[in-house]
């Protein structure tokens, strides 16, 4: 069991302009090519929803005592169970939550800022293990396991973000 507990409930949310606020990430690492040609391959952690088919990408509420890259920090803790270092701003991606409309949200907006989150730790033990599956994929492999469209968008925007960057 976790020492590590997730945080749960809406009272610290954030809204802005009829949205709820939300913080994810990217993780990601480097793994060395088995080909002596290619040097390393990036790799995207992914992990499993909760309530369908599909993998997803550790995101959530971002709450009114923390910014936005501790919240994405947070939930790629207490989601996948990784630690590591915001390297950059991706995008914020817009989308409808069917599960969450509440009085703030009535329409169920969120609006995801999202980070590429570089891993420099995977944990033995964290908060949602029990309901959360880790898997490790190459970008496009990501792209077309994602159950989420704007999570699809995200990652290709990564993808630039990588070439742009040239971090391999």
């Amino acid at each position: 069991m976790s020492d590590l507990v997730a945080r749960t409930g809406r009272h610290q949310q954030r809204y802005e302009g009829g949205c709820r606020l939300v913080a994810g990430c990217i993780p990601f690492r480097y793994r060395e090519c088995d080909d002596t040609n290619s040097g390393k391959v990036v790799e995207v952690l992914m992990i499993n929803s909760t309530s369908g088919p599909g993998l997803l990408l550790p995101k959530g509420g971002w709450e009114n005592d923390e910014t936005v890259k501790e919240a994405a920090v947070r939930e790629a803790i207490e989601e996948a169970g990784v630690r590591g270092d915001i390297l950059d701003f991706i995008g914020d991606y817009h989308f409808k939550s069917k599960t969450n409309q509440e009085e703030s949200c009535t329409e169920g907006l969120c609006r995801a800022a999202m980070f590429a989150l570089y891993v420099k730790e995977e944990l033995q033990s964290w908060p949602e293990q029990s309901t959360r599956t880790r898997s490790w994929l190459s970008v496009s492999e990501a792209v077309e396991s994602c159950r989420h469209e704007w999570m699809e968008d995200a990652l290709k925007h990564f993808a630039t973000w990588l070439k742009d960057k040239d971090v391999n």
